[in-house]
């Protein structure tokens, strides 16, 4: 499975040795930065397989994987275990310092409206990418204004808004001060000419400081 061998012992230790160092797992054994943001949705960090099970038991019937990731130890052990405990394993790549594309988007709203609820949708951190995916849940699936919805990118599950991952945030801040106010709703922004996501990023500026904290100190993907 994705280049890892579970069906052994020594196989499944190596798979967890790469995944507790080389995927930091280590940090997250008591720190899940799990949040139930809606009736039927959690957003978390990177899971063990061990508390995939605990979210079975707690009703959870899809996880949404945000990393990518297949060929890592992280990766083959999720999936394993998801297909073990009989959860919906879904992939659904998005990057934490780029404006999504306009496919990027809708491909979300249309995984909103397919998953079997309720699900658990993760990054490594739970910060960044689960941050912006968590606004456009909210908005897409429970109709929250994107006003309300952008909350979901804050200190309260440790996103950083001064560092590159900021641009995320900027994406909102763009249709809150240009489009908003003019009566046009987030998704008719985003499919009209005013939504470019080369323009959006090259206008964001980051922060010195924020964006050593990220990359450097807390080594975000």
């Amino acid at each position: 499975m994705s280049g890892h061998d579970l069906s052994t012992r020594w196989g499944r230790f190596k798979a967890y040795w790469g995944s507790i160092w080389g995927d930091h797992a280590f940090l997250r054994i008591g720190f899940s930065n799990a949040h139930w943001i809606g009736p039927d949705m959690v957003r978390a960090a990177q899971p063990w397989p061990y508390q995939l099970g605990y979210w079975k038991r707690d009703g959870i019937r899809t996880i949404v994987n945000l990393r990518g990731g297949v060929g890592a130890s992280f990766y083959a052990l999720e999936k394993d275990a998801c297909r073990r405990l009989g959860l919906n394993f879904e992939d659904f790549v998005i990057t934490s310092r780029e404006v999504p594309s306009r496919e990027r988007v809708l491909a979300a709203r249309a995984l909103f409206e397919r998953i079997e609820y309720p699900a658990l949708m993760h990054c490594k951190s739970g910060a960044d990418r689960a941050g912006i995916m968590s606004v456009l849940y909210r908005h897409f699936h429970l109709g929250h204004p994107i006003r309300e919805a952008v909350k979901e990118l804050g200190l309260r599950t440790l996103h950083v808004k001064q560092g590159k991952t900021g641009v995320l945030d900027y994406v909102f801040e763009r249709y809150l001060a240009e489009a908003e106010p003019r009566g046009i709703s987030f998704i008719d922004w985003v499919m009209s000419d005013a939504y470019d996501p080369k323009a959006i990023k090259a206008d964001f500026k980051e922060s010195w400081w924020g964006t050593m904290l990220v990359d450097r100190l807390l080594r975000r993907e």
